[in-house]
């Protein structure tokens, strides 16, 4: 039979040992808006892209990734202006 671990008891730390309130602490800090944590970074899109896996020819997934970064991009314009040629947007 297992028995528990004792818990740990937590020491006290005097006040007057606090690290120093220094610009890279506050800059790192969370930040409130009354109860509400402000999040950092950016943004929520408000239409967001969908991931996908789709099959290639590996030729042609070359010659798209040769096109440069955004290329994933170029991908999916391509084929939003062939749906709209086909009337299906």
């Amino acid at each position: 039979m297992t028995a528990k671990k004792p818990s740990t008891t937590t020491t006290w730390t005097d006040p007057d040992d606090a690290p120093e309130l220094t610009e890279a602490f506050f800059k790192n800090a969370d930040q409130y808006v009354g109860a509400q944590l402000k999040t950092r970074g950016r943004p929520k899109a408000s239409v967001t892209k969908e991931p996908v896996k789709i099959r290639l020819d590996a030729d042609v997934l070359a010659a798209l990734r040769a096109s440069g970064e955004g290329w994933q991009t170029r991908i999916n314009d391509t084929l939003r202006a062939s749906l709209k040629l086909a009337g299906r947007v």
